[in-house]
């Protein structure tokens, strides 16, 4: 049985359920920051068709309201919120020490944004996705974080 609900506002978590109806998180937790309602869809559910948990939010502000970030895989990020783009985001997210691997999503990255993303060791992933670029950088990312040696 599929696990799928909120378990805070603006914050979703999935997983599947066991025979005894416990949540049983189904891979590393992908955290997903995009204000775009059908981006944060489509990414959640390609992801968890892939194996991953995943937990998304509307705003980097959401997000940082969430104390529990510390068991993240991997954290995708759209460089184009309201409030606060994405390398702010992450700059905030890295000074309460939240250490998990980044992935900077945006369309047409300007040559200063992809400076400013390699200084803040952040890969670039480029809207529209193609094939599965995201998927496998996400795996990449998230088996480095998880102790597992690259393929």
């Amino acid at each position: 049985m599929r696990f799928h609900g909120p378990e805070k506002a603006g914050q979703e978590r999935t997983g599947l359920m066991n025979k005894q109806g416990e949540l049983s998180v189904a891979g590393p937790l992908i955290i997903i920051a995009d204000d775009d309602a059908a981006v944060r869809s489509s990414l959640q559910f390609s992801l968890e068709v892939e194996g991953f948990a995943v937990r998304t939010y509307a705003a980097g502000t959401e997000l940082l309201n969430d104390a529990d970030l510390f068991h993240a895989g991997c954290l995708v990020i759209d460089q184009n919120m309201p409030g606060m783009n994405g390398l702010d985001l992450l700059a905030q997210l890295r000074a309460r020490e939240v250490a998990a691997p980044a992935i900077l999503i945006t369309s047409y990255p300007s040559a200063a944004l992809r400076e400013r993303a390699a200084k803040a060791g952040v890969a670039i992933v480029e809207k529209p996705f193609l094939g599965t670029t995201l998927v496998d950088r996400i795996r990449d990312l998230s088996s480095h974080r998880n102790g597992a040696r690259p393929n």
